[in-house]
């Protein structure tokens, strides 16, 4: 969108700043990281962020809805857990994956029941569903925290490979995502009606819109993208350790999410905005690796990112006496 002021030129989006931020770590990288801009680094550096980037979709339409889902890691080990145990027991992959899928969805339409119609806290909320849905697999289906793939499933497994003379099929799984999501989000009714809900919820009520089920479709996309970055997953691992719930993977989701543009106050933000985020933490988190950074001075550039990109929302999407009420 422009401005309606001709003698302003382009209002400066977040989402532009961390591609120009982007491209300058790319030079700097490439002129004093030696392996850094070879064909083999690069393909792994789309491979790394892939998942990152699914994940971070799933999470957007969420956010933009004024949300936040910290079960989704869950959800997706948990539902792809099963799929594995299932595929392991002889059922047909496509029938295995499905019933996953089915599992993925339901989390997250629990979701967005407790936090529209019972009207709980979302962080509290998918806090404590990220919590139960891991207790309850672990106790129920799954003995040990990895669930390996057995033999004989090479099909699928292809889609953890590579084609093209090493373009990985998962950063294609990710462009194919992103196409999906930015068409929902930019040309249908419901994603128009996403963007109204998280801009102003009570007007958005107030016209008639169906915020609760609105909110159960966000939480459940969320959930149903999320479960596509965990089959992408096992395809590359051939298993699916639980204790990824446990990491700091949901951390680096929204870091990229808010990174890129998508505003907490809701309502700002699109597919644009998560792959600037995805390529940005992408490329550092690379260069930190070539550089052999330590795990705890990882976490504590990524803490510092994410400290400028709440400033950088901040900054260009001020809180008004209606965004401030977000989570109330």
């Amino acid at each position: 969108m422009t401005g309606s002021s001709g003698a302003r030129g382009p209002k400066l989006t977040q989402t532009t700043a961390v591609l120009a931020m982007c491209a300058v770590l790319i030079v700097v990288f490439s002129i004093f990281l030696k392996g850094f801009l070879t064909l083999g680094n690069l393909f792994a550096l789309a491979r790394n962020i892939s998942i990152l980037g699914i994940l971070a979709l799933g999470m957007a339409v969420v956010v933009i809805g004024r949300g936040l889902d910290l079960s989704q890691v869950a959800s997706f080990a948990a539902s792809t857990a099963i799929a594995i145990i299932l595929m392991n027991s002889g059922y047909a992959t496509p029938v295995a994956l499905l019933i996953g899928f089915v599992m993925a969805i339901g989390i997250g339409i629990l979701n967005g029941f407790l936090i529209s119609v019972i009207e709980m806290p979302p962080l509290l909320t998918t806090l404590a569903s990220s919590l139960a849905v891991l207790g309850i697999v672990r106790t129920t289906a799954v003995q040990h925290y990895v669930v390996y793939l057995s033999k004989g499933h090479d099909e699928f497994l292809r889609l953890g490979g590579n084609i093209w003379g090493g373009v990985p099929i998962s950063i294609l799984v990710f462009a194919a995502t992103a196409v999906v999501v930015h068409l929902f989000l930019s040309r249908s009714v419901i994603g128009r009606f996403v963007y109204a809900h998280g801009d102003n919820p009570d007007a958005a009520r107030q016209t008639g819109l169906p915020t609760r089920p609105l909110t159960m479709i966000e939480y459940a996309l969320c959930a149903a993208i999320g479960y596509v970055g965990g089959v992408v997953m096992i395809a590359q691992t051939a298993l699916m350790h639980l204790q990824v719930a446990e990491s700091t993977i949901i951390f680096d989701v929204i870091m990229v999410v808010v990174l890129g543009g998508v505003s907490l106050v809701g309502g700002r933000g699109n597919v644009m905005s998560v792959i600037a985020g995805t390529l940005l933490i992408g490329v550092l988190l690379n260069g930190m690796t070539i550089m052999d950074m330590d795990v705890q001075t990882q976490n504590i550039v990524k803490g510092v990112v994410l400290l400028i990109a709440i400033l950088l929302d901040s900054r260009l999407h001020p809180r008004d006496e209606e965004t401030s009420k977000q989570g109330d």
